[in-house]
């Protein structure tokens, strides 16, 4: 059974070689505003094929966006090994604020898990730009999954909690022992 893709083929813009798409987001950042709320986006794909996806240790990527996808997969893994440890609502809420906005590295820098499948920014203004992109599609992200973890009741599901584990293409983005 083939990897689920993106099928956001046609970006605004790339940087490096990674996709910068449209978000439905309340966050201030670089990413072009979806226009039409009913409309997915890569995130809500990312979401929709997370289950399916984490379970794959190879991923043929087949355009930018696929590059997208696998960095919010990786993301959505590192949310839920957070999540893990929040009995409410709102304090997986500040969980998720927290992680979107802590350091993190890009395409290009050294600790950066998957350089050998990412190009490095051609210059510092591209690098500052897809930093501000993944924190404003960290934050969108965050908020997401926080909604799908926590639902109607309140609780959380341990329909998704049980994927915290899970290393999709064997790879995560925080280093060993976090």
């Amino acid at each position: 059974m083939p990897a689920y893709h993106s099928s956001f083929l046609e970006p605004c813009a790339v940087i490096g070689n990674v996709a910068i798409l449209p978000l439905k987001t309340r966050f201030k950042g670089p990413a072009p505003i979806q226009s039409n709320e009913q409309e997915q986006d890569i995130i809500d794909e990312s979401l929709y094929y997370f289950k399916a996806n984490v379970f794959f240790r190879t991923y043929e990527i087949k355009s930018e966006a696929d590059r997208l996808l696998i960095y919010i997969t990786l993301y959505i893994t590192e949310c839920l090994k957070k999540l893990q440890k929040c009995s409410t609502k709102t304090q997986a809420q500040n969980e998720m604020r927290t992680l979107a906005i802590s350091r993190f590295d890009i395409p290009g820098d050294p600790k950066f898990p998957l350089n050998s499948v990412y190009s490095k920014p051609s210059n510092a203004n591209d690098a500052e730009m897809l930093r501000s992109y993944f924190t404003q599609l960290r934050q969108e992200v965050g908020l997401r999954v926080c909604d799908k973890v926590f639902g109607d009741d309140k609780k959380p599901s341990k329909w998704w909690l049980c994927f915290a584990k899970k290393k999709f293409m064997d790879k995560s983005l925080s280093g060993p022992g976090q």
